[in-house]
């Protein structure tokens, strides 16, 4: 992937808006830098000036305080290890905790209380060094004492944690020293590294082998001040901070605010710095305040309608495949996204994954083949209820109304039922037979698999677990789990992608970019598009100009 694909500005003058980028980071030389921008229309006195200014923004200094407005939230929101469930408790994880290692702007899986990780010959063993020195809040110092006790919180019958099903496969945790940790899995994995950096996983402090993770410690850039569940929460600069380069703001606000139209009156009248999930039907108005910036980053964000394929009618494949053919993708795509995004294909892996199969034939809008599968199922005529709310993503009641449109053409009935904001993510996603959702994707193709396709997921979503195409998935993704060879491992993936498209209940029908709106007084370097807000981590990462 191209490092554009990854941060797209869109300024009022994008020539321009490029060349400070440039210079920001230091890839054009004064000269250079005054030549292009003269070729703009910019006088060369001007143009100095702005070089100066974008030389000087490039540096980040301390201080201030950073308001963000958030698309997520609930007020059954929890802050206990592997409730993580939406984009608000994801930021503020990684703004008060850190994990063992972490996901890079690059897409890399990098050590961040971790020192440094490495595998046995299979992938089977992993021995993680601990960075020394590193504190809580508390004044706690992290040793592998912590360690173990956050992960071993996941573990077991009992647990309620969403992290189960990716520590499963542990075997045991061991203590090789004040500071080692070694994971020994049932089987190998070539992605545990990046599976420990979810915001699942935080590291907190214990107390004689307990965890203690209702004081609200971590050891990240930031102190957690205040947190009221789907309203808001205040951080405060964490002064010892073992990352000297990260956590510039002196405090930072995260405020829930999930009516879109209110989210983006908060940015524009600047009572919020920033604000995620910007409806793309604003996009050019937006981009006409004088103060803001568009800011788009492409990467695993997809939108999908989940059918729980344990329930009736979604337990008939004929049934969920007239459905998929059903959808005019185009149509979502230019009008729900006004072309802010991609066509989807009916599986969660983008073509910004390693292994994303292109040789997928892309499913499109087909009302007579729809036709066919609903009269072989059984069902011609059948009226289906679809769940959906803005608060799934910006647009999604009309992407419903858009479905049922399309879907009415193949002899389908959609009966839209509109569900209240609040308590959507508690109360009818996951629970309801057919409803919106949007999936931030991860960064691997095993990691999204097991977050919502696997069989015994707690966000397996379709409830897709038995029968022949089912067993055959959950197989390969184990297989594929374990494969180093990196061209036996694409063609595991591929097999996957294509079972998923066939036979899953997952309708997928278009990738979003992440599009934020940003004041220009806010800087950042280059943004990662694992999640929403770069990566989770704009507290962290960003900075004032």
């Amino acid at each position: 992937m191209k490092d554009d694909d990854f941060n797209k500005v869109s300024p009022q003058q994008p020539g321009l808006d490029e060349l400070e980028r440039q210079a920001r980071k230091g890839t054009l030389d004064r000269r250079e830098f005054i030549r292009r921008a003269g070729a703009l229309g910019l006088a060369a006195p001007f143009a100095s000036s702005l070089l100066s200014q974008s030389v000087q923004a490039a540096t980040p200094k301390k201080g201030g305080k950073f308001v963000m407005g958030l698309g997520y939230g609930s007020t059954t929101d929890s802050l206990i290890p592997g409730a993580n469930e939406n984009g608000f408790l994801g930021t503020l994880s990684y703004a008060f905790q850190n994990q063992l290692t972490e996901i890079d702007p690059s897409g890399r899986t990098v050590p961040e209380l971790a020192e440094s990780f490495e595998a046995s010959a299979d992938a089977t063993t992993w021995v993680f060094k601990l960075r020394q020195g590193v504190e809580f809040h508390n004044g706690k110092t992290m040793t592998a004492d912590d360690v173990i006790p956050s992960f071993n919180h996941h573990r077991g019958e009992d647990t309620k944690s969403a992290g189960k099903a990716f520590l499963d496969p542990v075997i045991s945790i061991t203590k090789k020293g004040k500071y080692e940790v070694e994971f020994k899995l049932s089987e190998g994995n070539a992605d545990f590294p990046s599976i420990v950096s979810s915001g699942q996983f935080p590291i907190v402090p214990a107390k004689d082998g307990v965890l203690d993770w209702q004081s609200y410690v971590g050891t990240g850039g930031y102190t957690l001040e205040n947190f009221e569940p789907g309203v808001r929460a205040s951080l405060k600069r964490n002064p010892n901070y073992f990352k000297s380069g990260r956590a510039h703001f002196d405090e930072v606000e995260m405020l829930s605010l999930l009516d879109t139209t209110s989210r983006q009156n908060a940015v524009m009248n600047k009572d919020v710095h920033s604000i995620s999930r910007v409806d793309p039907k604003t996009v050019h108005l937006m981009a006409r305040v004088g103060h803001l910036k568009i800011v788009e980053a492409t990467g695993t964000l997809h939108y999908t309608f989940p059918m729980r394929t344990d329930t009736a009618p979604f337990d008939n494949n004929d049934l969920r495949m007239a459905v998929k053919l059903s959808v005019d993708r185009e149509a979502l795509v230019q009008k729900i996204l006004l072309d802010h995004g991609a066509l989807g294909n009916d599986h969660p892996i983008s073509t910004a994954n390693l292994y994303h199969n292109g040789d997928l034939a892309q499913r499109s809008y087909d009302p007579d083949k729809a036709r066919y599968h609903l009269k072989k199922a059984g069902m011609e005529g059948i009226t289906l209820d679809l769940s959906t709310s803005d608060a799934a993503f910006a647009g999604a009641v009309d992407a419903a109304l858009l479905m049922k449109d399309s879907a009415a053409k193949a002899g389908l009935n959609i009966n839209v039922v509109r569900e209240p904001k609040d308590g959507y993510w508690s109360n009818v996603w996951n629970k309801k037979p057919w409803s919106a959702c949007y999936w931030s994707g991860r960064p691997t193709e095993d990691w999204m698999f097991s977050a919502a396709y696997t069989a015994g997921g707690k966000w397996n979503d379709t409830a897709w677990e038995t029968g022949p195409a089912a067993d055959r998935f959950n197989k390969l993704v184990v297989q594929a789990r374990a494969e180093l060879d990196t061209t036996k491992r694409r063609e595991l993936y591929y097999e996957c992608q294509a079972i998923v498209n066939q036979d899953g209940g997952a309708l997928v029908p278009m990738y979003a970019n992440f599009i934020m709106a940003v004041d220009k007084s806010v800087m950042f370097d280059k943004l990662a598009g694992n999640y929403d807000y770069d990566g989770y981590k704009a507290a962290e990462r960003w900075w004032f100009a």
